[in-house]
């Protein structure tokens, strides 16, 4: 049985991690390279570095901070933010990174995700999805733009699509649950786990160790992510994996 991995995630804005709710009123969380220092020692699983304001400003990621916080760690790192063509992959995996995270230019052009799995290995892919219910519908479409532009496309799709194009992870965002911590959101989770083959990453909505367990009692998703949860030290990574632990859940102590 695989084991379950618990992941801290450093939203960056100007080169600093921020954190907000729904994606907005942002709040400095200190400096990437020493919180992901941290993350290593607490015996983080992997850690996902966005930078988020990439591509709503049309600009490129910061690859210097990436290097350094690459430099920082021993676990696998998760870049993405800004990422447009072949050559924005090349120079993040270059930089340092382990896997790259493609969100609006895989929607604007689905083609990249194709091109990139067959360059780099699907292990190198990840196609991060931000999904936003619709109002009193058991629905969710996507939006890309840091969660400023609704794409209209039905995120189960979009899923499927993205895998059959190559995507090696799916890394799943409740724009709904983000900042909120009032628990992941099992219902979108699920829907997402059960229609696609590919390991799903479980973003939005962290608040207590219970929601760890919860969403992966009840969905089979591999990976729960959180962000303001870890960077204000409210929760410790090793004390959620004991947890976990003393649950039966298969996670790596």
């Amino acid at each position: 049985m695989l084991t379950k991995r618990i992941i801290p995630c450093l939203d960056v804005k100007n080169g600093r991690v921020v954190k907000g709710v729904n994606f907005i009123n942002l709040k400095d969380a200190g400096d990437p390279v020493e919180n992901a220092a941290f993350y290593d020692r607490e015996g983080a699983d992997e850690l996902v570095f966005l930078d988020i304001t990439a591509s709503f400003e049309k600009r490129n990621i910061i690859l210097e901070v990436v290097r350094r916080t690459a430099s920082q760690i021993f676990m696998p790192l998760t870049v993405g933010g800004g990422v447009r063509n072949i050559n924005d992959i090349r120079n993040l995996l270059n930089a340092g990174a382990d896997k790259v995270s493609i969100n609006t230019a895989a929607v604007k052009t689905p083609i990249l995700i194709k091109q990139a799995a067959k360059r780099f290995g699907s292990q190198c892919i990840v196609v991060a999805i931000d999904a936003k219910r619709i109002a009193n519908k058991d629905k969710w479409n996507v939006f890309i733009n840091g969660g400023r532009i609704n794409t209209f496309k039905d995120v189960i799709k979009w899923a499927k699509k993205v895998e059959s194009l190559g995507a090696g992870e799916i890394l799943l965002t409740s724009m709904d649950r983000d900042g909120t911590k009032d628990g992941f959101d099992i219902d979108l989770t699920k829907k997402v786990v059960n229609s696609v083959k590919i390991p799903v990453i479980a973003s939005g909505g962290a608040g207590r160790t219970e929601d760890f367990y919860n969403v992966f009692k009840k969905s089979r998703v591999s990976a729960a992510l959180a962000a303001s949860l870890f960077h204000y030290r409210e929760l410790k990574v090793g004390r959620i994996k004991n947890y976990l632990k003393r649950k039966k859940i298969n996670v790596r102590v």
